[in-house]
């Protein structure tokens, strides 16, 4: 059973955890490509797009780190084929103005929404005193993309794959965040991560010794501590607290 009021440290995944595309992908890019005058059907691009971003994730781990691709060189590839998949003769010149037009447009705000219930948790357990952290597979930009997202000051420290050169679920990548938090006497029970991956999230936090919640409203592995939303896990820790659920924002 996890014990709330033993907690000491708090981290979240970010995407589809606290911030989740405006648009899929695929339709984002279709929109963006039309501004160049390149017609493509967005449905298409998205189903591309998830074919060759699980291909690269395979073959160029880390976002190209382990390689030495590189980030932007992994994204750019990536983008290239989601592209050409179903526009062949798609100009060069163009596909490189696209690609640079949504690597930059995915660390602004434009590109993302804040998830249900993400900015009443973090102002409650901010206001609470919990040292709170990031730990997610991602990229360079992520310091970005969360201060353009306005949640940026929530946080004590970040821990991005990419920066730190190991993913989730690498218990690793835990350690290094209690690393991070710089706090004294602190145990991997005292730790709690919160993310939608059961994978990468759940149990890697779990096999990590920590505590771990999984935020996903289509979940199916009936595993504890399982959330339909972040609006949902405010209440149980509330709950758990002895407190009332009161809110600032609309869930």
């Amino acid at each position: 059973m996890m014990h709330v009021n033993r907690l000491k440290l708090v981290t979240f995944d970010v995407t589809d955890t606290l911030l989740a595309f405006r648009k899929a992908p695929g339709q984002y890019y279709a929109d963006t490509a039309t501004k160049h005058g390149i017609k493509c059907n967005g449905t298409e691009l998205s189903k591309n797009f998830r074919i060759h971003f699980k291909d690269m994730a395979k073959n160029h781990p880390n976002y190209g780190l382990t390689t030495g691709l590189g980030w932007e060189m992994w994204w750019k590839e990536l983008i290239t084929r989601t592209f050409k998949q179903c526009h062949p003769t798609i100009d060069i010149k163009k596909l490189d103005a696209i690609s640079h037009n949504l690597i930059n447009d995915y660390k602004t705000f434009s590109c993302w929404k804040h998830c249900k219930g993400a900015l009443d948790l973090l102002s409650y357990l901010k206001h609470k005193g919990y040292t709170l952290g990031i730990i997610s597979n991602f990229d360079p930009r992520l310091d970005a993309t969360l201060e353009n997202a306005h949640i940026r000051h929530y946080f004590n420290f970040i821990v991005a794959s990419y920066d730190v050169g190991v993913q989730k679920p690498n218990p690793n990548i835990f350690e290094i965040a209690m690393k991070f938090s710089n706090i004294k006497s602190l145990s991997a029970e005292d730790c709690l991560h919160v993310g939608d991956s059961y994978s990468l999230d759940y149990e890697g936090a779990k096999n990590a010794g920590w505590n771990a919640a999984l935020v996903n409203a289509n979940n199916e592995n009936g595993k504890d501590y399982v959330f339909v939303s972040l609006f949902d896990l405010h209440q149980y820790i509330i709950n758990g607290s002895g407190e009332r659920l009161q809110l600032e924002t609309k869930p």
